[in-house]
């Protein structure tokens, strides 16, 4: 039976404290840098000594055996080799102890029939040659089931119409063209890979009238301006291809014909939205090219200059037509409802089994996805490998774990969103998730997470030893990079952070805030469960192409599959942690104080909206002021805890839950976090406090005022919450 949104937010939340489990046999450690003390635990040495036992465990021989299985043949959600992947994931999971299911879903989603872009004029200019991605050396490129470059959830159609270059195809980029009396309506818009998500792209070009897009990578942004291209270097070679969805995910993820339910093979036929009435597939044909065919088109084309910022790295000059050139697409598309298998596996908790820690990867790709997602699939199966080890050990975990294998990620986070909507009466109860989509591209550590969460993941770090020597966290320290997980390619992962305070709250590693395009959406932005997302990168150009394979990561990505075996640590530790923590380990005072950073800002950015008519943000201040003092006292608390606790974590847990709005956003009700969530305009950087700064965007006032009412209410809510335990 499905509980209203009321009655899950309302529902008390206790969880219940016993003393911690012995562990039955004796321990080795593997590292000098186990805490003395952790933040939550009562028993530091028992939980030190499994930790321990566990960090022993991940093996990066194993985790190099499960990615060169898991890629070696194309496996696009739905398919044949991705059932075999979840076979395979489910034969690792039994192994190692947990409770294994197959959950399947029937989900609406595209595969390619036929996908055609010509140059029909001027005459004797013509698109290079074919599209097949080739380069000498690669020894996966000629498999006949690679699937050819396509987008997903584009619709068929056929167009042919003049060019316009649109650079990055941003709200921005379109208001340039109009300062520049550039109509694109009917035309076909060009635009490269980079700077937010490809939907929304697909969104903006359609709002202005666009009948059709091709969305290029440009060498400027992941190619031979970055560095030496494939199979010489990292970075994208002249034919890859960036495949990937268009669906617009930023209204909701998942099936795109049942919003905010499961899509259950046994789901009667009306219960389902008409896939023409879903607002999640776009109404024009999107299509992607390689810089290597789209080439001849930019460089044919008329018109004035570009802006010298739009300016790409093929060797012409860039203008914005519109035409000469005239395009031909023709995308002939096979919709079906098609099956998914999700992976679950789990360990009853012993003492509080309702609460599910939940951790998740998920499996399908584009082509093989040896970077995106299966490095991440490859560390899970290792971390599951060192819990099972536990398990035999004679440890259990006081709250139930929960494993997932999502499959149909990259058509939009349909497995574990299909999930998360099936089981979202029992996730009012779930302590936490975490994600890891991108285990490794390269070196250099990054996480996301609520501010809650933060703290926990600089502590779990300080846990786990670095190869470069010493701990996570001391290598963590020394990067400058912002602490962003890069679930896209790079170029994609920057998004537009307009409305990011310039730093974290504390005087630490950044970890950065979590927008979308990866499979926590549905826990921490649907339903309220506090989430991470955890990623270690480097030069990584072949994101979505035949390339990302596993001679690429085995040359480039991770030779010795050591940052594997750290990044299945980390996953791990957090599993751990949370599930047999005494006390909930969530530092609400950070969050208040970034909530107050991101008010600040936006107050600036409401006084240069309205100047002297700016909006009075009294009320919201005083009560980001409340929940921070309020998580000031209950933080206290937790250092010092009473002997049950079982009050305390119910207040915890219950104020990240109230922070949700019922209503949701406007016009996008799936979304129901006051604090975070996807951009409208970007897609996958967060947009912080989105109800008012989305309304400053468009400069309405009235409706920045009822939403800073919305969030104040809110906050009040959650303030209220931790202030009820004393």
């Amino acid at each position: 039976m499905r509980l209203s949104f009321a009655s899950l937010l309302s529902s008390a939340v206790l969880l219940s404290h016993l003393s911690p489990n012995a562990i039955s046999h004796a321990t080795e450690s593997s590292s000098s840098t186990a805490p003395q003390a952790i933040f939550g635990f009562r028993d530091a040495a028992t939980e030190n000594a499994a930790e321990a036992r566990f960090l022993s465990v991940p093996d990066p021989k194993l985790a190099e055996e499960h990615l060169r299985t898991l890629t070696q043949a194309p496996h696009m959600a739905g398919t044949p080799e991705d059932k075999a992947t979840a076979d395979y994931v489910a034969q690792k999971f039994r192994a190692a102890g947990l409770d294994t299911e197959i959950v399947e879903y029937k989900v609406w989603m595209n595969y390619p029939l036929e996908i055609s872009v010509d140059i029909t004029a001027p005459a004797g200019v013509e698109m290079h040659g074919p599209a097949r991605e080739h380069v000498d050396g690669d020894p996966y490129d000629g498999d006949p089931r690679v699937v050819m470059p396509f987008n997903g959830m584009s619709p068929s159609g056929d167009v042919e119409a003049e060019v316009v270059y649109a650079n990055y195809g941003t709200p921005e980029d379109f208001e340039k063209l109009d300062k520049l009396k550039i109509d694109v309506r009917g035309k076909i818009v060009l635009v490269r890979y980079g700077q937010n998500f490809r939907g929304v792209k697909a969104f903006v070009a359609q709002q202005h009238g666009a009948a059709g897009v091709i969305i290029y990578s440009d060498p400027f942004d992941d190619g031979w301006r970055k560095g030496d291209k494939y199979p010489d270097g990292p970075w994208r070679p002249d034919t890859a291809v960036q495949r990937g969805s268009v669906g617009y995910m930023f209204e909701f993820p998942g099936d795109p014909t049942t919003p905010g339910f499961a899509s259950l093979p046994s789901l009667p036929e009306g219960k389902r939205i008409s896939p023409e009435q879903s607002a999640q597939i776009p109404k024009i044909p999107v299509t992607p090219l390689s810089y290597h065919d789209a080439s001849p088109i930019l460089q044919h084309l008329g018109g004035p200059d570009s802006p010298r910022e739009w300016q790409g790295a093929l060797p012409f000059t860039y203008h914005v037509g519109p035409g000469p050139v005239r395009v031909k697409i023709h995308l002939k598309q096979d919709y079906q409802f098609r099956t998914l298998w999700d992976v679950i596996g789990r360990v009853p908790g012993t003492e509080s089994p309702d609460a599910w820690v939940v951790a998740g990867n998920h499996r399908d790709a584009w082509v093989y996805g040896a970077v995106d997602p299966n490095s991440g699939t490859a560390a899970m199966l290792e971390t599951v490998h060192g819990v099972g080890e536990l398990l035999k050990s004679g440890w259990k975990p006081k709250r139930t774990l929960i494993f997932g294998s999502w499959d149909g990620e990259e058509e939009g986070l349909m497995g574990s969103t299909e999930w998360a909507e099936q089981h979202e009466s029992e996730l009012v109860a779930a302590p936490a998730y975490f994600n890891m989509d991108v285990a490794v591209s390269g070196p250099k550590f990054g996480a996301s997470a609520v501010p809650s969460l933060k703290q926990f993941l600089r502590d779990i770090a300080r846990a786990v030893p670095s190869p470069k020597g010493g701990t996570l966290y001391e290598a963590w320290l020394k990067l400058d990079q912002p602490g962003l997980s890069l679930t896209q390619s790079p170029s994609e992962a920057i998004g537009d952070t307009r409305r990011l305070p310039a730093a974290n709250v504390k005087s630490d590693v950044p970890v950065g805030d979590l927008g979308s395009g990866s499979d926590y959406s549905a826990f921490q932005q649907h339903l309220g469960v506090p989430s991470t997302d955890i990623s270690s990168t480097g030069p990584y150009g072949v994101y979505h192409s035949v390339f990302d394979n596993f001679a690429w990561f085995k040359k480039f990505g991770d030779p010795d599959f050591v940052y594997e075996q750290q990044m299945a640590r980390v996953f791990g530790l957090e599993v751990l942690r949370m599930a047999d923590a005494d006390v909930l380990p969530y530092d609400y005072e950070e969050y208040g104080k970034e909530i107050s950073a991101y008010l600040d800002a936006a107050k600036k950015r409401a006084e240069g909206k309205f100047g002297d008519r700016g909006l009075d943000m009294d009320a919201v201040a005083d009560a980001a002021k409340r929940f921070q003092q309020a998580g000031a006292k209950i933080l206290a608390k937790q250092k010092n805890p009473p002997r049950d606790v079982t009050r305390l974590n119910g207040a915890l847990l219950g104020a990240e839950r109230a922070l949700l709005v019922p209503e949701g956003l406007p016009h996008r009700p799936w979304f129901r976090h006051a604090i975070y969530a996807p951009g409208e305009y970007t897609g996958y950087a967060a947009v912080v406090i989105p109800g008012v700064n989305e309304a400053l965007d468009k400069g309405d006032g009235e409706r920045a005022r009822q939403q800073l009412a919305v969030l104040t209410a809110a906050l009040e809510r959650a303030a209220k919450v931790l202030e009820g335990y004393r």
